[in-house]
């Protein structure tokens, strides 16, 4: 029986945290730092991402057999470096693999070398350098942080002021941190996300998923984390997926290892399917959140063991459900801007649907909000429409003063 840790405080955590606790292979799962509902689940121990030392002593003392990393901080900061050299087996690519989401000019680089198919585009380091290329263009215009900036930093300006107000941010008053930004062609089609596990040049490919980025119904408002993710996605055929999955998931995987980069952890694909094809809008070096929270649940093959054979590069075949999940975050208001926290949360015992905790804490024995992204009520059904019911019936029953959430997840899927 194995000894995991996971990685990490949020949503897709605790989904993976979830997944692992239904292993017939896992005796006991830590979390470092986990959350208020990781903590039913796991032991959840004080060190944070970021700290490689203390994180892989952690590991050693406690006969960790496998780590899994969550969010893109742990990667940037070298913590699958730390674990390899020091011989513990974990999940997550080096800082050299962890570029591909940390560095959106160098993405662009490696699929422009190796043809891998996405929007044109330009870097820029000076104001108005930027500003004069994209007052120059059509709108919309795509504007992307040249960095981690917790899937916050992508605008898609519709009016040149609020081009120019993105500019400023990211280049002049550095809100995402010092840095260079990249000016995409916009492209339009249905979005969604392919999630593959990823060892050398061998795929594991997971269901697909589709994110919602935006603030509030009918897609209005400023990019988030994300709102809301269903799985499956019935408007992408089976054809468009075996196309993204040659061209741009295994194609990638093989530039990856050309370039001489050992890759072994996830590759998240965002991609969007146009007249041409499908593109690649972005990749990220870990799991979606929170498209983690509504993919995982439906896997009935053992997580513990798929990730063994990923790590061994052995073939493995994913038994997948029938049923539809579809999962909505409550968000507290302002978000993602400036917003409170420790609101009191109440959440029935008896919900149907599951809960994954984003953001929150127990204090003087209460369950509070700890960020701008609460918690995700994920149902499921047999159809999507039915998991959609599902989760806006749970969610009026949590009592949560203060917190918003949308009504139209899924709606692409459910016209």
């Amino acid at each position: 029986m194995a000894k995991v840790l996971v990685i990490g405080s949020g949503g897709r955590e605790h989904a993976i945290v979830d997944a692992l606790a239904r292993s017939g292979e896992v005796e006991k799962i830590y979390c470092a730092p986990g959350n208020a509902g990781i903590a039913a689940q796991a032991e959840c121990v004080a060190i944070g991402v970021e700290d490689a030392d203390a994180l892989a002593a952690f590991a050693r003392q406690n006969g960790i057999d496998l780590t899994v990393v969550g969010p893109e901080a742990a990667l940037a900061a070298g913590v699958a470096d730390k674990f390899r050299s020091e011989g513990l087996r974990i999940v997550g690519p080096g800082v050299a693999g962890a570029k591909i989401e940390a560095s959106k000019e160098f993405a662009k680089e490696l699929m422009e070398r190796h043809g891998i198919p996405t929007a044109a585009y330009r870097a820029f380091d000076r104001y108005e350098d930027a500003r004069e290329y994209v007052m120059g263009r059509p709108l919309p215009a795509v504007i992307k942080y040249d960095g981690l900036a917790a899937g916050k930093g992508v605008v898609v300006a519709t009016s040149y002021e609020e081009a120019d107000e993105a500019l400023r941010d990211m280049l002049l008053d550095s809100a995402f941190g010092q840095g260079r930004v990249v000016v995409e062609d916009f492209l339009d089609g249905p979005e969604f996300s392919f999630i593959c596990l990823v060892n050398g040049r061998k795929i594991y490919p997971l269901t697909l998923a589709q994110d919602h980025k935006r603030a509030y119904d009918g897609d209005k408002g400023p990019n988030t984390g994300g709102m809301g993710a269903y799985s499956p996605v019935p408007i992408i055929s089976d054809e468009v997926l075996e196309r993204a999955e040659r061209e741009i998931m295994q194609a990638t995987a093989d530039a990856l290892a050309d370039e001489g980069i050992d890759y072994c952890g996830i590759l998240y694909g965002g991609l969007i399917l146009t007249p041409q094809g499908p593109k690649v809008i972005e990749f990220n070096a870990r799991f979606g959140d929170p498209e983690t929270e509504v993919i995982l649940p439906r896997m009935e093959s053992d997580f513990y063991l798929l990730l063994e054979a990923m790590l061994e590069q052995r073939d493995f075949d994913i038994a997948w459900s029938e049923d539809a999940m579809l999962g909505i975050v409550m968000a507290a208001e302002g978000y993602p801007g400036s917003y409170a926290k420790g609101h009191p949360i109440s959440i029935p015992t008896d919900l149907e649907s599951r809960v994954f905790h984003m953001g929150t804490a127990i204090k003087d024995g209460v369950l509070q909000s700890a960020g701008g992204r609460v918690m995700m009520v994920v149902g499921r059904g047999a159809t999507l429409e039915e998991a959609r019911d599902k989760a806006l019936a749970d969610l009026h029953r949590i009592e949560a003063p203060g917190h918003f959430w949308r009504t139209d997840i899924g709606k692409a899927a459910l016209k």
